[in-house]
């Protein structure tokens, strides 16, 4: 039985498109489908060491635009190719922008029983395929590579020849090429020459496993917003949030507060913040700082969570998800 690499395509600016190729700023993202990008890619068949490819287009956007209907559907066709016996490993090519929040949702909701002996590299690019110099081919052929190798499993980063753990890693620059970084965590290892060197071992960590993906369909997922803490701040935005809770079609029910230093919420907010919770919101902290992350009690009644901003947000939800799929099982006889 002949082995299968599978890419799927979510878009980005690795498929971007631009009127003059030494543009690398106003493009339009999520232009060119994913096999033609991959037939552009040198090289890629003697990467995957005689496994055949195979490739679907998902979606095809900026990944600014992404939503939770992306994030579902991604995972459900990631779990899918999982599943069959001939799929090696997968590669996923998305937008930059928010990358790390679909990789913080993935590594949430797959099963890491096929992660611990299956991989899944997402992998990117800074500049659109028709730059004068792309950097959208090269990422491809490191994430091939980093597929095809022997015990290679997880959820995966490859950018400018770096390998990252997917659910760790962050954007940290607008424009370059080198655009990730795994903080305090650290870099999995490295794509040297068509070659990989790893520089620490590589696990199939999972998330908290909130959902399955096949609980995925039953959700209706839980709105969160994201407020901060600053000098200066005097509560505004937050009394509208909490005010207009109930507004529209989906109701307000979580709330990520981004603070200064170990989680120091500014003290026009804390009054507001304990009435929100009253109102039956779910709230958490978290620390602004780059690295690092909230310790010790909590700020008032405000629990501190180890995670930014985003993905603590994408937890925040998913937990809401489940409670409320939980009650709902629950009240069937």
């Amino acid at each position: 039985m002949q082995k299968k690499v599978v890419f799927l395509g979510m878009g980005g600016t690795i498929a971007g498109l631009s009127a003059q190729a030494a543009d690398h700023v106003a493009y339009a993202a999520g232009q060119v489908p994913v096999q033609q990008i991959l037939a552009g890619v040198p090289g890629l068949a003697d990467a995957l060491a005689g496994q055949a490819l195979v490739c679907e287009q998902v979606a095809q956007l900026d990944s600014k635009d992404m939503d939770v209907a992306h994030w579902v559907l991604l995972a459900q066709r990631l779990q899918h190719h999982l599943e069959q016996a001939d799929v090696s490993a997968l590669v996923v090519t998305h937008g930059t922008d928010t990358l790390e929040e679909t990789a913080y949702f993935l590594s949430c909701v797959l099963s890491a029983e096929y992660l611990r002996c299956k991989p899944v590299v997402l992998t990117c690019a800074m500049r659109p395929a028709s730059a004068h110099f792309p950097d959208g081919p090269g990422n491809l052929l490191d994430a091939a590579v980093v597929a095809a190798m022997p015990g290679c499993h997880g959820l995966l980063l490859v950018c400018a020849g770096t390998i990252h753990r997917a659910a760790m890693v962050q954007k940290v620059h607008p424009y370059r090429l080198d655009a990730f970084d795994s903080g305090e965590a650290g870099e999995l290892g490295f794509v040297e020459a068509g070659r990989v060197r790893c520089v620490a071992e590589w696990e199939a960590l999972a998330g908290p496993g909130l959902l399955t993906v096949e609980q995925l369909a039953q959700v209706q997922w839980p709105r969160v917003d994201i407020v901060h803490s600053h000098a200066g701040t005097d509560g505004a935005l937050l009394r509208c949030l909490i005010a207009h809770a109930n507004a529209g079609t989906t109701p307000l029910r979580g709330l990520v507060v981004v603070a200064p230093g170990n989680g120091s919420i500014h003290r026009a907010l804390e009054p507001l913040l304990q009435q929100a919770q009253l109102q039956g919101l779910r709230v958490v902290r978290v620390s602004r700082c780059a690295q690092g992350q909230v310790v010790g009690a909590s700020a008032g009644s405000v629990l501190g969570v180890p995670l930014p901003a985003v993905k603590a947000r994408i937890a925040l939800m998913l937990e809401l998800a489940r409670a409320d799929l939980l009650g709902v099982a629950s009240a069937r006889p």
